[in-house]
């Protein structure tokens, strides 16, 4: 590459560089991840050979950029590639003055497209799937497992795409979305909360079946709850899952676990059964 007094601004990203960064991405993307800079080591790692082929003349300025992209991050892994080809158009047009915008960007945009990405890639579409998925594998139709696969296909092909567009794009995605980022994390975030709403009256089939008996008079448990909130049998459940998973010696397993004993010990002792 010929010497100039701005490293970056002669080279162009190419298809081939485009397949590289979402291979890697795609397959790498968490590599060297560490609580003290997070995704940063996985972004560098992800833009090195174009780094390299922007600022291969210039040793030092190579590192400097390679410094600044070390610093830490942390998004969605669903949406970071947008990040990163509004970085790479800057600095194909830039060069190494675009170091304070490329670092301003990336501040300012992995907080909005991470809470993007959680509500809707972790919470919104898993819930949905994943309640489509239970129905269906509840039936004795294993058609559940198909679907999955054929979202994740879809996924990774959005990932794929917006790297290329989010380049092309530039800085103007940046004033197009500002806007609207808030309201989209805030409607994604609402309509998740229904759809895990709906699945805990929906899937969640438990009953207290221990009824008292004080002389001629019975009393139904759960025909009280029911008076008092229908469904809120599996509510408490849910509650008293997401209070044990917040305590510092709980993680999943064990919670699943307890779960498990607790509910094989009251079904016995006839204090729970299935709706």
């Amino acid at each position: 590459m010929t010497t100039n007094s701005d490293p970056g601004k002669n080279y162009r990203l190419t298809d081939k560089d485009f397949r590289q960064i979402n291979v890697r991405n795609l397959l790498f993307n968490q590599v060297g991840w560490n609580y003290e800079r997070m995704q940063s080591s996985g972004y560098l790692w992800m833009i090195l050979p174009q780094l390299r082929k922007m600022y291969g003349d210039d040793p030092e300025k190579l590192k400097e950029m390679m410094r600044l992209h070390n610093q830490f991050f942390n998004t969605s892994n669903f949406f970071n590639t947008i990040i990163l080809g509004i970085d790479l158009a800057i600095e194909e047009e830039e060069g190494v003055k675009s170091r304070e915008t490329v670092a301003g960007i990336k501040s300012g945009l992995m907080g909005p497209f991470a809470a993007i990405g959680d509500a809707i890639f972790g919470a919104l579409i898993p819930a949905i799937m994943g309640a489509i998925a239970a129905n269906l594998a509840i039936n004795g139709n294993p058609i559940g497992i198909f679907i999955w696969m054929a979202v994740a296909v879809v996924i990774m092909v959005f990932r794929w795409h917006q790297l290329k567009f989010a380049h092309k794009e530039g800085v103007v995605l940046v004033t197009r979305l500002q806007d609207k980022l808030n309201a989209l994390t805030n409607a994604a975030t609402l309509l998740g909360v229904f759809i895990v709403g709906a699945l805990i009256a929906t899937m969640i089939n438990v009953k207290l079946t221990f009824v008292a008996h004080l002389g001629d008079v019975s009393i139904d448990f759960q025909n009280i709850a029911d008076m008092i909130l229908p469904k809120l049998i599996p509510a408490l459940v849910v509650a008293g899952i997401y209070w044990m998973l917040g305590r510092k010696r709980l993680n999943s397993t064990r919670v699943i676990f307890i779960v498990l004993f607790v509910s094989i010990a009251l079904s016995a002792l006839g204090i729970i059964g299935k709706m």
